[in-house]
Parts: structure tokens; C-alpha cells; sequence
């Protein structure tokens, strides 16, 4: 039996290999190397005109020197996050308790949006919301837009454009737990004397929460470092720290301080995402 036992185990062992070799090669590695790159000095000449120095006032200097962008992305992914979390909430629980025999297509209308390019999805709303488009036009006629006001180049565009291309990742993991719900326990709650709002709260959103978790986890990482959105939808003033890092690797050449902001960046995520986990409750997810 201990020889199965053991058996069994090296096969779990063989099947894991591929994935922790993908996860090493794409991964870890890169990783590495950003993390070095991090550190290397731009009065050197070994790499790209800079040498390794263990410059770890790189971390500071960027810090120092980008903070307003840094704060700017968490604001306006945590927004957008949560814009997505109403829309996604209604229209999940629409899908998972009302659609009934219309739920495939409207999963599969959820998803559409994923077969079209996300620079073409952006561009899309460049268009929707132009100073000439329907949409200006009909707030300027309701007097809620001046006549010179426009929302191309200001934080509604962007914030509506993140809001929109990551609706889906939120939407799926809310309808993958709402589906779940047994309905006799929210008929259940009526019969205890509970009216509709108290049900929700006391049954429907404490069962729902797993996915409420993933979909916000989903949403708020891709958003906060976006750079898309803003360089079509915004403006320098609406700047993310995800076009800094982008400008800082392809127009500035400035290798070290592009990666010690990815690091930064992810590091403050990485640290957001471990108390939310745990402030949900949801530790298992991690």
C-alpha cells in the first residue's frame, strides 16, 4: 500500500512539472530580471549604457518622483472597480435568477465584447463620447454639461472606458457564485418573515461573496495598471502610472526606472490584495 501511495505521489509530482516550468520560464525569470534591472545604475555601460550598482535609491527617486500617478492609477482603478461591481452585480444576478431560458445567450453577449480588440473597444468610446457625439450633445441639451464643457480628455472618459472594457471580469466570477445559490434558501428567508432587502443582505450577498471578491480582484489589478484608456481617452493631466512605465521603457529609455516602478506597482497591489483577502474573509481564495 505505502509503495502505491508513493507511486501515486511521484505521478502528481510529474504532472505538476509543466506548469511550474511555465510558471518559472514566464514568471519567475522575468521576474528576476526585472527586479535587477531595477537596480542597475544609468552612469554604468554593461547593460543598455547601465551596470549593475544595487541602486536601491531607485525605488525612492521614482517614488518621489511619480507618487501623484501612483495614487491617481489606485483611485481611478478602485472607481472603476466598483462602477463594475454595480453594473456587474445587477446584471449577474439578472442572468443567474431571472434570464431563465435566455441565460446562454446572455453569458455569451458578456462575453462578445472578448472578440474584438481591446484597443478597438477602447477607440470605440473616443467616438461615443466626442465633443460633437450624441452623448455631449444630449447632456449640453439637459444643462449638465456647460456649452464648452466635453468628457474626451478628463477623468469621466477615462474611468468610463475602464469601466466598460473590464465589466466582464467582474460579471463571470459574480454569475459563477450566484448560480450556485440554492433559491430555497432565499424562500426560505421569506418565510422566516424577511422582506426582499433583508434577504439579500442576510443570504443572497454573504453567499455570493467568493465571487464578489474574484470579480473585484480581476477588475482592480488589470485596471490600475492600464495605460490604454488614458493615452485614447485622456489626457496628460488624467495620466496612469502604467503610461509612465510605458514612456519610461520605450520614449525615455530609462530601463531602471521603468522597472523599479513595475516593482513598486506590483508590490502595492500585491499588499492590497492580502488585506482585502483577508478583510473579506476569503482567505482560501489566495
Amino acid at each position: 500500500m505505502s509503495e502505491t501511495v508513493r507511486r501515486r505521489g511521484r505521478v502528481g509530482y510529474l504532472l505538476l512539472l509543466p506548469a511550474l516550468l511555465w510558471l518559472g520560464v514566464f514568471f519567475v525569470i522575468p521576474f528576476y530580471s526585472l527586479m535587477a534591472t531595477s537596480l542597475y545604475d544609468p552612469g554604468g555601460s554593461d547593460f543598455r549604457g547601465y551596470r549593475m550598482a544595487w541602486a536601491w535609491g531607485n525605488y525612492s527617486e521614482v517614488v518621489h518622483a511619480y507618487w501623484p500617478e501612483l495614487v491617481r492609477s489606485l483611485v481611478y482603478g478602485a472607481v472603476a472597480t466598483l462602477l463594475c461591481l454595480v453594473l456587474g452585480y445587477v446584471l449577474a444576478y439578472a442572468i443567474a435568477f431571472k434570464a431563465g431560458r435566455w441565460k446562454n445567450l446572455m453569458l455569451v453577449l458578456v462575453v462578445a465584447p472578448f472578440f474584438t480588440s481591446f484597443l478597438i473597444r477602447t477607440l470605440s468610446w473616443k467616438l461615443i463620447l466626442a465633443d460633437d457625439g450624441f452623448v455631449v450633445n444630449t447632456l449640453q441639451a439637459a444643462h449638465l454639461l456647460g456649452a464648452d464643457g466635453r468628457l474626451l480628455a478628463t477623468p469621466v472618459a477615462v474611468i468610463a472606458g475602464l469601466t466598460y472594457n473590464f465589466l466582464p471580469y467582474m460579471v463571470l466570477p459574480l454569475y459563477a457564485s450566484l448560480d450556485k445559490i440554492d433559491h430555497l434558501l432565499i424562500e426560505a428567508s421569506g418565510d422566516l418573515y424577511a422582506n426582499p432587502f433583508v434577504g439579500f443582505f442576510k443570504v443572497t450577498w454573504p453567499l455570493s461573496l467568493p465571487g464578489v471578491v474574484s470579480g473585484t480582484l480581476l477588475t482592480f489589478i488589470p485596471a490600475a495598471g492600464d495605460f490604454i484608456n488614458v493615452k485614447l481617452l485622456g489626457s496628460p493631466n488624467q495620466r496612469m502610472i502604467g503610461n509612465v512605465i510605458e514612456s519610461q521603457f520605450t520614449d525615455a529609455n530609462n530601463y531602471p526606472a521603468a522597472a523599479a516602478l513595475s516593482v513598486v506597482l506590483m508590490a502595492i497591489i500585491v499588499a492590497i490584495v492580502l488585506v482585502y483577502v483577508r478583510r473579506a474573509g476569503t482567505e482560501e481564495l489566495l
